[in-house]
């Protein structure tokens, strides 16, 4: 850490007088003069192919090992298929077994076949009359475990493109970025309900495998609904992030250790009590405020120096005003990435958000994914019970509902079997 804190420096604005009457462009250009923005840059390209993932009816996938075919709950290498022959038939991509395809009469869809005999439901062979309509959909660029793989040794991944372009585009416009960036966001509902792109991809199971292998359970929650965080262009002194760890363990945040809800620092690599998942709406750039990183970080077992300039300083209003931008030097770390990018770090990883230097806002949706034995941050359950309850429910599949529900809702023993574990206004009220 020595040589680490020998070479932290801080950029300085430009007096605030004279930011204030400067405008636009102008202002963007002369705010920064003196700033450093010298991260090293990790630039992950957008894919030129992706695999393909085949549903069952119910949205279970279909998997191939030396013991047959079959469909399961979840995504590992098993259920990686490639489609060959010019699309009419799919590859195993571990077994190198073949399907052929064919066109279903609904036009939605297609029957696959094993050695002439078409796949029911569940994966098997069956008669013409028991067969399934399976449906191909986006998969990942590389195999699931290669993810892990990265993850394990460096605590951080990207998978890119992982979500499907249209699904994508339906991101930006509830985020109203991209086309529709001149739209102004409404916070007055939650993510969730505002379209059935941010379930489908708060569900995706490529991520949610490589997390729960990472986490070494099945049993993940998340710490608070899926949120979107969408930054404007920067005016050249409003308050910034500064460095920190994320929930669970809060590594910055908190000026004085055993002030707030922090993890005590520890130096058990192990133990992985979070992963945060944050999904690049927009393409992340460095110069639209892609996240800062300190790769590496997850292993050293504490949070950021005051040198770098962690959230518990950069929290007081005003600060950056008055001294300028967090670390941005060559220590530290920029992720550029396509949209639709999933970006998995371990939750200890030092980072925070970057400066969004262009005249477009930026959007991401982030998730804390957390053990079951972690407590969320905030109340998932209301978010969850609204989005049931709305139309966009039925439009997902069987298994993206019983993922999602998983996801959001914990359970305890109670009078009468299992409950759900919420909010009680009236309780709250009365130890006030």
């Amino acid at each position: 850490m020595k040589s680490l804190r020998n070479s932290m420096r801080f950029g300085r604005v430009l007096g605030v007088k004279h930011q204030r009457r400067m405008r636009g462009k102008e202002l963007r250009s002369m705010t920064y003069e003196n700033e450093l923005f010298q991260e090293r840059v990790v630039r992950v390209e957008r894919p030129s192919a992706h695999f393909t993932l085949l549903r069952a009816p119910n949205g279970a996938f279909l998997r191939a090992s030396d013991d047959g075919l079959a469909v399961f709950d979840y995504v590992d290498d098993k259920a990686i298929w490639e489609s060959v022959e010019e699309g009419t038939a799919y590859r195993h991509v571990v077994t190198d077994l073949v399907l052929e395809v064919e066109a279903a009469d609904s036009g939605k869809g297609c029957y696959l076949r094993h050695e002439g005999d078409r796949l029911a439901s569940d994966g098997t062979t069956t008669v013409d009359d028991g067969a399934a309509i399976f449906f191909a959909g986006h998969g990942p660029a590389h195999l699931p475990s290669e993810y892990l793989k990265t993850l394990q040794e460096n605590g951080w991944v990207c998978l890119p493109s992982i979500i499907a372009p249209d699904a994508v585009e339906e991101l930006e416009r509830i985020s109203c970025t991209g086309r529709w960036d001149h739209e102004t966001y409404d916070r007055s509902t939650g993510a969730l309900v505002k379209g059935i792109a941010v379930a489908q991809a708060a569900t995706e199971p490529v991520s949610l495998w490589v997390m729960r292998q990472y986490m070494r359970t099945s049993e993940i929650r998340m710490g608070h609904p899926p949120g979107l965080a969408i930054l404007t262009p920067d005016d050249g002194e409003r308050d910034v992030q500064g460095w920190h760890s994320d929930f669970p363990y809060h590594w910055g945040i908190f000026a004085t250790r055993g002030t707030g809800p922090e993890i005590p620092p520890h130096n058990f690599p192990e133990l992985v009590m979070g992963v945060q998942r944050n999904l690049c709406v927009s393409e992340f750039r460095k110069e639209n405020g892609a996240t800062c990183f300190k790769l590496g970080s997850h292993a050293l077992g504490e949070g950021p120096p005051d040198e770098w300039g962690p959230g518990h300083i950069y929290r007081q209003p005003g600060y950056r005003a008055a001294h300028g931008l967090p670390y941005n030097g060559p220590d530290a770390d920029v992720v550029e990435a396509p949209g639709g990018s999933y970006i998995l770090y371990d939750s200890r990883v030092w980072h925070r958000a970057g400066v969004n230097r262009t005249d477009r806002k930026r959007a991401a949706m982030l998730q804390a994914v957390i053990p079951m034995y972690i407590m969320p941050k905030t109340d998932t359950s209301r978010a969850y019970r609204n989005f049931i309850e709305s139309p966009l429910a039925g439009e997902l599949t069987p298994l993206e509902l019983k993922e999602l529900k998983a996801l959001m809702i914990t359970r305890i023993e109670g009078s009468g079997g299992k409950h759900v574990v919420t909010t009680d206004a009236a309780l709250s009220k009365i130890v006030e």
